[in-house]
């Protein structure tokens, strides 16, 4: 069992994001996370077993204060069985934290941050519209050093509008020379509901399938060679570092989901938290039910997101996975995906084109 809190605050809100999320506002406050805290101890009795992983997502979960993040963990572990937790991750961004509110993470059971970076180039953030520089970012890593945190992750992004080889590659040597014990290196696509979709339908931010090869491949070359584990087709590891909380939803484990918009996965039901901070806390405080979509996932529905998500790792899928016409040996003669030991992994050219071979798999 694994638990997800979403927390949707953002100082600034990037033009690339699909997730729920606002700016504070008087919302970042202790009654959104008592709000939490009360949602956590009614849904406990839905949990079959203690929780392994814990990952505080959003929005910029780094903003909550000291106070509210310490009441938020502590809470958590006294209405949840925690006992049992191997990994606790929370994301951030540069400039929400200091050495003193880092320590503080540590001291909470924290034992990994997300850092989400995107980009060390200066041109390449004001693309993205971010609102931190180069030398933030270097020094919110170093903060969390000096911290001692168990594992750093960084996240970076490519295929950008006027993104070049030449500064994907500096971004890369950037994030190696730092050594984090992680990278999440994520291709840039245009989400329902933002800002860089309409721009994009204008003409305005472009798409093109070779750079965004080129610029993968480069990805691949760069992490492996110093010695990162290229467990998942966006992330990367150090030995030991892989994400427990991110292996736990490719392999379809249950997962509750806390916070507004927050979606859980308990055996056969999917829900989706009202993604309304301001009326979830309400319906929370007045004891109703927070979720609002609420669906019964058949046993092909899950068969499906397995096979595509776990297509997406190293591991690969197990054959039995795979039902109905065959094309395995067609996907194999194109030296697209490889048979070993009675699962299905993709070779480095069938990575580039996960989402086509998983379909066709189906």
């Amino acid at each position: 069992m694994h638990l997800y809190v979403h927390i949707p605050f953002c100082h600034h809100i990037c033009p690339y994001c699909g997730f729920y999320k606002h700016k504070p506002g008087k919302l970042a406050n202790r009654e959104f996370v008592e709000a939490v805290l009360t949602e956590a101890k009614r849904r406990g009795s839905d949990l079959s077993s203690p929780i392994e992983t814990v990952f505080f997502g959003g929005g910029t979960p780094s903003l909550l204060s000291p106070a509210h993040l310490e009441t938020l963990c502590l809470g958590l572990s006294n209405a949840l069985d925690l006992s049992e937790v191997r990994e606790w991750t929370i994301e951030a961004n540069p400039a929400t934290y200091d050495l003193e509110k880092a320590q503080l993470m540590k001291s909470l059971g924290i034992t990994r941050v997300s850092l989400g970076i995107q980009s060390f180039q200066p041109e390449t953030l004001t693309t993205l519209g971010r609102d931190h520089t180069p030398e933030q970012a270097i020094s919110a890593f170093e903060t969390l050093r000096k911290a001692e945190l168990d594992s750093v992750s960084l996240d970076l992004m490519f295929s950008i509008p006027d993104q070049d080889l030449s500064s994907w590659q500096a971004d890369l040597a950037t994030a190696v020379s730092l050594q984090p014990d992680h990278i999440s290196a994520y291709n840039l696509t245009y989400e329902e509901d933002t800002e860089f979709l309409t721009r994009h339908k204008t003409g305005e931010l472009d798409t093109n399938e070779d750079r965004d090869a080129d610029l993968f491949y480069e990805a691949i070359d760069t992490l492996e060679g110093a010695g990162f584990l290229h467990y998942e087709i966006s992330n990367y590891a150090q030995p030991g570092h892989e994400s427990l909380h991110n292996q736990a939803y490719w392999t379809g484990a249950d997962y509750l989901g806390l916070g507004p918009g927050a979606v859980s996965t308990l055996g056969q039901e999917r829900s989706t938290s009202l993604p309304d901070t301001a009326a979830y806390v309400k319906a929370s405080h007045a004891g109703l039910d927070t979720r609002r979509e609420i669906e019964t996932l058949s046993h092909e529905d899950k068969r499906l997101e397995r096979l595509a998500l776990q297509l997406r790792t190293r591991e690969g899928i197990s054959l039995d996975l795979v039902q109905g016409t065959n094309p395995v040996e067609s996907l194999t003669k194109q030296g697209l995906i490889i048979e070993k030991n009675g699962r299905l992994q993709l070779t480095r050219d069938g990575k580039a084109l996960a989402d086509p071979i998983a379909a066709a798999l189906v």
